[in-house]
């Protein structure tokens, strides 16, 4: 009993210490991944090497005090933009809030200073895992999660072409799953709560805006659902929330039901479109699984879970920005907007062209190549005068109760309230 007791012990030591090299060692012993191949005996490449060194081995204050002294001394050096990326590399390598600030800083300092490098591309790269790395879930702080996505879209603008540029697709994608189902879980929160018309405009912003989320099915049931019960009015924004489903998600769960409440509506079942159907059925096939582990894990991690994210398909290139719900009335005559603007010749009159003349700004016509002017959205219906707007507050039913008697007066007060003042005698 004594001896299998002891072996129980050396068995959690024996895990417990493996567990602290992996993660509490960091990248100590990890190969760096820029070294310099070139075989010589400069003394800024004995530096550059000797730093290198001390980088695998967890060394990172030591290394980058050799490395300031390559610059500093060697101001002329072929391995100047290598040792400026070797010091970002030791930050990453640290790890901690403060160190990957650090690294931050010094990988833009690299792309500023030399953007037509190929190592450009993968400190943007970097900039962006450091982000990544720092990404926590949905329900908390978005703060990593929105820089993490501004940083991979700088890298598929700025280094379309890089090697490293599907890797940031995939990461974009990953970091937009995230995103939404922040989105997500606050609509969904609205619509639990009776908050149709704030429900609305959030699932329906996520799904317009995040295509590749894979609840989209799930908030656009919730969509159309909260539009049903904002009124008439809102019809055919619901109707629009269905068949969406059915056409753009074919192999959702929600399909069937989807059928069910366009035949409700006496509403048009569209066609799936075979592009979504190749895509999803794509998706489902190579969708990754969480393990034992992860599974077990899970609620004592901050990490996201990404699992669910898309593999395939182009992600979202600029940035979610709020709408205007559509349960706000649109003021008469207002189409896209207010403009205080008038193009106007001298009323005065004048002797130059520029006043006698009209203005061509007025009758300029749309540039070669330009994108055509936006046009305001359709408006929905018209409002029954007597239909209440849909707020997000809801008003509180009253219970039906017996109602509270009036308190009985005496009668001589109430007599005397009731009769007349007799008029005073004259003396």
């Amino acid at each position: 009993m004594i001896f299998s007791r002891n072996r129980s012990a050396q068995w959690i030591a024996a895990v417990l210490v493996c567990l602290f090299a992996v993660f509490g060692a960091g990248c100590r012993g990890k190969k760096y991944e820029n070294p310099i191949t070139k075989d010589t005996e400069q003394p800024d490449k004995v530096l550059f090497d000797k730093a290198v060194k001390d980088i695998e081995r967890g060394r990172y204050e030591v290394a980058r005090l050799t490395l300031n002294t390559l610059m500093n001394t060697y101001d002329t050096s072929e391995f100047l933009a290598k040792s400026k990326l070797a010091i970002a590399d030791s930050w990453m390598r640290e790890g901690g809030t403060h160190a990957f600030a650090q690294a931050e800083a010094e990988y833009k300092d690299f792309i500023l200073f030399y953007p037509t490098l190929e190592e450009s591309a993968e400190a943007q790269m970097k900039v962006c895992d450091i982000h990544y790395k720092q990404m926590e879930k949905p329900d908390r702080d978005p703060t990593h999660v929105m820089r993490a996505e501004e940083e991979c879209r700088t890298l598929l603008t700025n280094f379309p072409n890089s090697r490293y540029a599907p890797e940031a697709a995939q990461r974009l994608r990953d970091i937009q799953e995230v995103s939404s189902e922040g989105e997500f879980r606050v609509g969904a929160f609205y619509h639990h709560k009776g908050s149709f018309p704030a429900a609305a405009n959030r699932l329906q912003t996520v799904t317009d805006h995040y295509p590749l989320y894979s609840g989209s099915d799930q908030a656009l049931w919730l969509s159309g659902d909260s539009y049903s019960h904002m009124g008439p009015r809102f019809k055919q924004k619901s109707v629009s929330s269905y068949q969406k489903i059915v056409r753009d998600y074919p192999l959702s769960p929600l399909v069937d039901q989807a059928k069910d409440k366009l035949k409700e509506m006496e509403a048009e079942i569209p066609e799936p479109d075979p592009v979504a159907y190749a895509r999803m059925k794509y998706e489902l096939e190579n969708q990754a699984k969480k393990g034992m582990m992860g599974k077990a894990w899970a609620p004592f991690s901050k990490d996201p879970d990404v699992t669910a994210a898309a593999k395939s398909g182009q992600p979202a290139m600029t940035t979610l920005r709020p709408s205007i719900p559509a349960s706000v009335p649109v003021p008469a005559g207002a189409q896209g907007g207010v403009n205080d603007i008038t193009i106007s010749t001298n009323p005065t009159g004048g002797t130059s062209q520029l006043d006698t003349q009209p203005d061509a700004r007025a009758t300029q016509p749309a540039a070669a190549g330009s994108a055509p002017a936006a046009t305001p959205q359709a408006a929905p219906p018209a409002a029954n005068p007597n239909e209440m707007i849909p707020t997000n507050h809801q008003m509180p039913v009253q219970k039906k109760g017996k109602q509270k008697k009036a308190p009985k007066q005496d009668k001589k007060k109430a007599e005397a309230a009731t009769t007349p003042a007799a008029p005073e005698e004259k003396k």
